[in-house]
């Protein structure tokens, strides 16, 4: 719309008047606006019972919502340029970067986030990237051309998701997979990046958890993951001229879990990462000829959860994660040396991807007092060097909180940890706190940089205690099967001992807490609303399950089956009935204590049906509930104009509810 912008300087009043109503109109519809009093929403949102917004809230918030985060997206394949993620405007679009700290190039202009790209691997002269539609997460293929700066859809549209790019060795040639045969299972399709006419369906798939790794130079084997649970995958090879499926997983009476994996240079292994023989995943290598396995890390305290090889085999780079914080390692594949690098950064690493050199190393670092960066580790030079440097909006670093570690004892004895973000030394007497459950449920809550959270840090003086409940990824795969199925409500009763271990943590107020969490952290916020309504004031579910069955109906096909394993299978009658008896929608009941709702309408993995049943029970009973729904959003708000409104109606809620103000 910006070359349009210059006809307000015309001296046609009509055509100003039309450009001004339509400018107007569209400030409305990308979320929201203000006058001099309040926040007005857009036409996009669906507002129930949230009262008006001041204005003067977006003003205090404006310093808090305007930090920016770098990520690695991917190397040119010759030059030593990249391309990254970052937010310009309302979403987070590509930018290429030609040297370390400049000003990158935005190169995508969509209303729709667009997060990834996969270059050509030859010349670098076009890449491809996804883009769904409103966050429905049924992601397109684009291939966009450096020579005249468009782009162009290559798979066919509609309601299939498609994804996991893989190059056909050095070729333009990719397969990918996609869920367009039956919206349920994710089959294998093959295409020519530059003749989508040629795209055709390679190899029919049952299940919607298979995946494409690698695959070897010459083009001709594919190197599959077929997911079924947080606790079982397997490998297999496909064979690209015959179509045949060979599989390389060990047969065990026990669960083992296969995560990401790599051809050696030599084409007659792969380096993977793994549960086997472990409590935590390793990573190890496979000789293909005879499927033994060889362990190369040395972690006995945490997950291997990223690794990366260089072009020339030599290296393998690879992150463990310690008690949350990450720990880079590059491994010599010749001489089985490992080292660790001891200079970069504290925090969380991820996106770990060599140049083509084999010696340049990228990866995004964050930490609580760091936005998202890029940085560059030289494995021959050990030198490292910072390609982003992130606007923070008007947040100073050093004003921000450093998460500690805490522990507590649940029902049964079990340890359980998370991280707790004090509030500014400024604040005095007992504190009210925030607990805020991840979802998952296998993710894991870690040290991070919290954003406009720090607000309630800085500006209202609430403590924020970040959980990791039973089921957590990070702490073993025994800790991480102790929620599923019949024992769901054991992770519920970890934040029951949580309310009550806050009465033994020095400045914190136990009669004023706010339980709150996304997508499954919305179904434990949800389901703590219901168990332990006499020891929170009030609540915040974003995207959450109100009632699993119902969850299990209307989530998007190729989810189905996996989240039965988590959750446990409602066609068994048993199962269904258990579900049923917990399932917050009806112990509606006992929640007693104010709610907020927060639903994206295009929500693929939680439909918004779980969020409107929820409301209206709630409201049917009596309760007071506050609901948002973003019509142009899926699973969680990706539109910073839409985040920043969830944001003011969360303020507005936590100071009426957990402050009383």
């Amino acid at each position: 719309m910006y070359p349009y912008l210059l006809c307000l300087f015309s001296k046609n009043s009509i055509m100003k008047f039309f450009l001004i109503l339509f400018l107007f109109f569209f400030i409305i519809k990308a979320g929201f606006t203000q006058n001099n009093e309040f926040v007005i929403p857009g036409d996009n949102l669906i507002v129930e019972g949230i009262p008006q917004i001041p204005a003067s809230l977006a003003g205090e918030l404006e310093k808090y919502t305007q930090s920016k985060s770098a990520v690695f997206s991917g190397w040119h394949p010759e030059k030593i340029e990249m391309i990254m993620s970052t937010r310009f405007g309302n979403t987070s679009q590509l930018g290429y970067l030609k040297e370390p700290l400049s000003d990158p190039v935005q190169i995508t202009f969509f209303d729709e986030p667009v997060r990834s790209a996969r270059f050509d691997p030859v010349s670098g002269e076009f890449f491809l990237f996804y883009k769904d539609t409103g966050g429905d997460e049924f992601s397109q293929i684009y291939r966009y051309d450096f020579a005249d700066r468009n782009f162009k859809m290559l798979t066919k549209g509609g309601r299939e998701q498609n994804g996991n790019i893989i190059w056909l060795g050095k070729s333009n040639t990719f397969a990918y997979t996609s869920t367009r045969r039956n919206g349920a299972d994710r089959d294998i399709y093959i295409m020519n990046a530059l003749d989508p006419g040629s795209d055709s369906l390679f190899m029919e798939l049952k299940g919607g958890g298979w995946g494409i790794l690698d695959c070897t130079d010459d083009g001709n084997t594919l190197l599959l993951r077929e997911y079924v649970s947080n606790a079982l995958s397997y490998y297999y090879l496909a064979d690209v001229t015959t179509g045949t499926l060979t599989e390389l997983s060990q047969k065990s009476d026990v669960e083992i879990y296969y995560s990401g994996a790599v051809f050696n240079k030599e084409q007659n292994g792969i380096y993977f990462i793994t549960d086997i023989d472990h409590e935590f995943r390793t990573l190890a290598y496979m000789d293909l000829s005879d499927l033994s396995i060889e362990y190369i890390s040395d972690n006995t305290s945490g997950d291997v959860e990223d690794f990366d090889l260089s072009e020339d085999g030599k290296s393998l780079a690879y992150i463990i994660n310690e008690s949350g914080t990450s720990i880079l390692c590059i491994y010599d594949t010749a001489s089985g040396f490992s080292k660790r690098i001891e200079d970069l950064p504290v925090g969380i690493y991820g996106s770990l991807s060599f140049h083509n050199n084999s010696k340049d190393l990228a990866m995004t670092i964050t930490s609580a007092r760091s936005s998202r960066d890029i940085y560059v580790y030289n494995v021959n030079s050990d030198q490292i060097i910072q390609w982003t440097n992130s606007e923070m909006g008007g947040i100073d670093p050093e004003e921000l909180s450093i998460p500690e570690l805490i522990k507590w004892k649940s029902f049964d004895g079990l340890e359980i940890s998370g991280f707790y973000y004090k509030p500014h030394p400024k604040f005095t007497g007992k504190r009210p706190v925030i607990i805020d459950i991840h979802g998952g449920p296998a993710s894991q809550s870690r040290p991070g940089f919290i954003g406009s959270y720090n607000y309630y840090l800085n500006e209202l003086g609430i403590g924020i205690i970040f959980p990791n409940v039973r089921g957590s990824a990070g702490f073993g795969k025994t800790f991480l099967k102790l929620d599923d199925g019949y024992d769901r409500l054991n992770s519920v009763k970890d934040i029951g001992a949580l309310l009550d271990h806050i009465n033994t943590i020095p400045g914190l107020d136990p009669e004023r807490i706010m339980v709150m969490g996304g997508s499954y952290g919305g179904y434990m916020s949800l389901a703590v609303s219901v168990d332990y309504a006499d020891k929170i004031r009030c609540a915040v579910d974003v995207v959450g399950i109100s009632n699993f069955n119902t969850f299990l109906k209307n989530t998007e096909s190729y989810r189905t089956d996996l989240r039965r394993v988590e959750y446990g299978d409602e066609r068994d009658p048993d199962m269904y009935a258990f579900l049923e008896k917990i399932s917050p929608l009806n112990n509606a009941d006992k929640i007693t204590k104010p709610l907020l709702i927060v639903q994206g309408g295009n929500d693929p993995r939680v439909p918004r049906s779980e969020a409107e049943q929820m409301m209206n029970t709630i409201k049917s009973l009596g309760g007071e509930v506050w609901y948002l729904e973003a019509k142009d959003e899926g699973h969680g708000f990706a539109k910073k104009s839409n985040a920043d409104f969830q944001r003011f109606v969360t303020v507005m809620f936590v100071k009426k509810y957990l402050l009383g103000i």
